[in-house]
Order: structure tokens, then C-alpha cells, then sequence
């Protein structure tokens, strides 16, 4: 194929990336959005087969039925409570493809005795550097998230000393084979201290963090496709790559204001614990919780005229999304004004709760963000916790010493009545313990999301 119309081809790819991200920012137009990258992808795929100097194309082609097929089974089988580890593990293989490319790349260099020029020899190395610590880092986020390794975070003497060391080692690594471009051992070595160091640097993070270390494992799996495309001389590669690190920097950013924190302090701060704490009712020297039922609740819902839910990971635990609307529309029927009040990091990924919620066709309208709806609780009479810990904890607001002192909160304890649905007293990911749960005004209801709230349900529609 022409030259010309391959670059055209990718100029074609890189605008229909750059229309769909501008349309995921909405969720009225993510799906549009979606498929418009979806779209630039397979051009920019049909483009580099038809580049000269592509030759096996029956391992090509088994290459992506077999990664189509894997691809499919995990997108049908993978629930929305595990779906940041699916992301984790996306990442993580794109920044393990980018250290194959490089490695393979040198290796052709080594055996045709050239030597590789310009921009080439920086690429390998980042490319190598960048995934590496892409791909053994999204692998703890993975272990983490899926709780084969403690969430807390995992800490030891001079760590953040054996950090910067492995780093500057690293660098200097990088800056041997821009010197010596067919040094492979140089390239071996990077590898090994790349996976090691990016193993040690997300251990210490706890799982409280881990909606912020997948965006920024995002942008570095897009920083790793970039140097690729460098290394291959593939410009949509490099356009692609540009526009995933962006745009995962730029989340990462968002999602730390949402914490009042900086991207430092999530990193090295070691915040989150284990947590403890059993499943009764008292907490220290902090009162008791009220244990309440789905039916006593219902008289105070069938008397409200306001209500905001609050969804959080528990409800997502407990796919309880579609349960939830059925109560909205209940409510709404007897005229009590609903809507649903969403936190930036609420979940264990970006908008985890706007995906749940539209999975079960809630009004985009109806979804409102922190700083638009924390005014309109002190108005409300009904506040529904549905499985939220840290993002609904005061004690942001109060307790200097709390890890999450300084965070951004949604002011469910100012509502008149607050309802909190959770399994157990445990604390969340921050692993601090909630005193919303003993306020005067708040009533605990315990057992699996999607169960109390189909018990909500028809002990509200029993009161019609």
C-alpha cells in the first residue's frame, strides 16, 4: 500500500481516538464514543498489515483470533465488580507487548549487525523501562483488587531509598543503550529492574488508592505504546499512545482533587489498612449503631418527599443496581423526588457507579455530581447509603489525624434521616471506621444490598 495513504490512514485513526474520547466525557455519548475509537483502531490495524515489511500474515491472523476470542470470553464473563481488575490486566499486557516490541526490535538490529539510529535506541529503552514497571505493577494492582495479596500496604525499611536507587539505575541504564544501542545485556538487565521496580513501587499503595494507580497505570501502559511507535517508526502508534498517557494523567489528576490529595501523597503516603472490626453494632468509644429493618425503614420512605441514594461498592458487590431503580420508580410514583448522588472515586474505578447505574437505565439527568448535590442534603428527608464507607466519612471533615482528613465528602449526615446499607461494621478501603454509623439520625440496615432493597421494596409497595 502506498506510503501516503498509510499515514492517511492514520491521520484518519488518530481523529476518530481524539472525537471518542471527547465523547466518553458524557455518558449520553459514551457509546458513541466507544465505537468511534473502536472504529479508528481497526483502520489503523488494516493500515499497518498493508505496510511494507509485514510478511507472516497467518501468525498475524492466528494472533488476533486468538486475542479476539479471549477477548470476548472475559468481556462476557467478567462482573462489574471485577471489572478495575480487567482494566489492571489490560494494562499490564499492553506495557509487556511494548517490551517485546522493543526487545525483538533490538534483537533484529543485533542479527542484521546494524545499528539502531536517531530516536530509535532512546525509544527501546523507555519502551522497556515504561512497560516493565507497567506490567509488573498492574499485576500487584491486579493481585490486590482481586484480594490474592493483602490490600494494605505493604512497607519496609529504606524502601522509598531502594526505590529511588532502582531508578536512577534504571536511567542510567536507558542513557547505556542510547550509547551502545546493541548492548543486550543492558536491555536484559533494564527488563529485570524495570518488573522489580515496578513491583515495589504499588505495594505500598493501599487498596483505598487503587481507582487512582490503575488511571495512572493506564497512562503509562499509553507512555509504553508511544515509545513503541517510535521504535517501529508507526506515527498512529505514537499519536494513540500519546493520547491514552494523556488522557490517564489528566484522570489521575482529577480523581486526586476528588481526594484533596497529590499524586505524591498517594504514592509514597501508604494510606489503608486491612481494617478490622466485626459485624455488630459498637465501635470503641464512638456510641452504638441502630439496627433497623426494610420494613421499619419503609415507613419513614413512604413519608418522604425527597430521597438521595448514595451507591457505592457494595452495591456493586451486590449488583443491586436494577433493584435500586425499581425503588426509585416506586418513589417516584407516590411523588417523592429522587435523584443519586455521585462521587468521583466512589467504587474501585472511575465512574464505577455511572456504568452500574446506566447498566440499569437510571436517567443521566438523575445523576448528580458531589459539588451540585452536597448543598441539597441539609433539604433532604431521606439519605440511602447503599455500600459506601470512605466517600460518606465526617471524619474527612473533622479529624486531622484521618487518613482521608482534607478529602472531598458527600454530606449524607446533614440529611434528616440517613439509611445506611452495608454487610458488616468493617471499615472501608481507607481502613478507618465511619462515625456517620452512629450518628442520632442514621439507621443501619445489615445484610447483602440487593436483598434489603428488594425487602425495601415490597414493604413500600405493602403501605400503598
Amino acid at each position: 500500500m502506498n506510503a501516503q495513504l498509510i499515514q492517511i490512514a492514520y491521520l484518519a485513526a488518530a481523529s476518530l481516538f481524539i472525537l471518542g474520547l471527547h465523547n466518553l466525557g458524557s455518558p449520553k455519548t459514551a457509546i458513541r464514543g466507544n465505537t468511534m475509537a473502536a472504529v479508528g483502531m481497526a483502520i489503523a490495524i488494516i493500515a499497518t498489515l498493508l505496510t511494507e515489511g509485514v510478511v507472516d500474515y497467518p501468525v498475524i491472523l492466528a494472533g488476533i483470533v486468538v486475542g479476539s476470542g479471549l477477548g470476548a470470553v472475559l468481556a462476557l464473563r467478567i462482573h462489574m465488580t471485577s471489572m478495575p481488575q480487567m482494566v489492571a490486566l489490560l494494562n499490564g499486557f499492553g506495557g509487556l507487548a511494548s517490551v517485546l516490541v522493543a526487545g525483538a526490535e533490538l534483537l533484529s538490529y543485533i542479527r542484521r549487525d546494524a545499528v539502531p539510529e536517531g530516536t530509535v535506541p532512546v525509544a527501546i529503552g523507555l519502551g522497556n523501562l515504561i512497560g516493565g514497571v507497567t506490567f509488573s505493577g498492574s499485576a500487584i494492582a491486579f493481585l490486590k483488587l482481586q484480594e490474592m495479596m493483602s490490600g494494605a500496604p505493604i512497607t519496609f525499611p529504606l524502601q522509598k531509598l531502594l526505590n529511588a536507587v532502582l531508578a536512577l539505575v534504571c536511567a542510567g541504564l536507558c542513557v547505556g543503550l542510547a550509547m551502545e544501542p546493541t548492548n543486550l545485556l543492558y536491555f536484559e538487565i533494564l527488563a529485570g529492574l524495570s518488573l522489580l521496580l515496578g513491583i515495589l513501587l504499588v505495594i505500598p499503595i493501599g487498596g483505598a488508592d487503587m481507582p487512582v494507580v490503575i488511571s495512572l497505570l493506564n497512562s503509562y501502559s499509553g507512555l509504553a505504546a508511544c515509545a513503541t511507535g517510535f521504535v517501529l517508526g508507526n506515527s498512529g502508534l505514537v499519536i494513540s499512545g500519546s493520547l491514552v498517557g494523556a488522557s490517564g494523567i489528566i484522570l489521575t489528576k482529577i480523581m486526586c482533587d476528588a481526594m484533596n490529595r497529590s499524586l505524591l501523597n498517594v504514592l509514597f503516603a501508604a494510606v489503608g489498612t486491612d481494617g478490622g472490626g466485626g459485624g455488630g453494632a459498637a465501635a470503641g468509644d464512638q456510641g452504638t449503631a441502630k439496627g433497623y429493618t426494610p420494613e421499619d425503614a419503609a415507613v419513614i420512605f413512604n413519608n418522604a418527599r425527597s430521597v438521595i441514594i448514595v451507591p457505592g461498592y457494595g452495591m456493586a458487590v451486590a449488583q443491586a443496581q436494577h433493584a435500586v431503580r425499581e425503588l426509585a420508580d416506586l418513589l417516584e410514583k407516590k411523588g417523592i423526588t429522587v435523584k443519586y448522588a455521585i462521587h468521583p472515586v466512589a467504587g474501585r474505578m472511575p465512574g464505577h457507579m455511572n456504568v452500574l447505574l446506566a447498566e440499569a437505565d437510571v436517567p443521566y439527568e438523575r445523576l448528580i455530581e458531589m459539588d451540585e448535590i452536597n448543598p441539597e442534603f441539609p433539604q433532604t428527608d431521606v439519605a440511602l447509603v447503599i455500600g459506601a464507607n470512605d466517600v460518606v466519612n465526617p471524619q474527612a471533615r473533622t479529624e486531622k489525624g484521618s487518613p482521608i482528613y482534607g478529602m472531598p465528602i458527600l454530606d449524607v449526615d446533614r440529611a434528616t434521616h440517613v439509611f445506611v446499607l452495608k454487610r458488616s461494621m468493617n471499615p472501608g478501603f481507607a481502613g478507618v471506621q465511619n462515625p456517620l454509623f452512629f450518628n442520632d439520625n442514621t439507621m443501619m440496615i445489615f445484610g447483602d444490598a440487593k436483598g434489603t432493597v428488594m425487602k425495601l421494596v415490597e414493604a413500600v409497595k405493602e403501605l400503598s
